[in-house]
């Protein structure tokens, strides 16, 4: 059974395991950015897993798509906090 949910802000999203790790570095701007850009990718949308998978596995992704040219850049910002 597939269940869909719509998701109208990242807000709305329960990110888990590795994509948390992954989004504790990134600006709540940076992730509406970044769910802004797979809404016009997929515009039918992606299942809650796949969403989740890519916010772990997809950091190098999501860093470039941020005009970064590493995740390690984006995680120094939080260096001495």
């Amino acid at each position: 059974m597939k269940v869909y949910k719509e998701v109208n802000s990242y807000s709305d999203f329960d990110f888990w395991s590795g994509a948390r790790d992954t989004v504790k570095y990134l600006s709540s701007e940076e992730i509406e950015e970044i769910f802004s850009m797979l809404d016009e990718i997929y515009p039918d949308g992606l299942e809650e897993t796949e969403v989740n998978d890519f916010f772990w596995f997809e950091d190098e992704t999501i860093a470039e798509w941020l005009g970064y040219s590493s995740f390690d850049e984006i995680m120094k910002r939080y260096e001495g906090d």
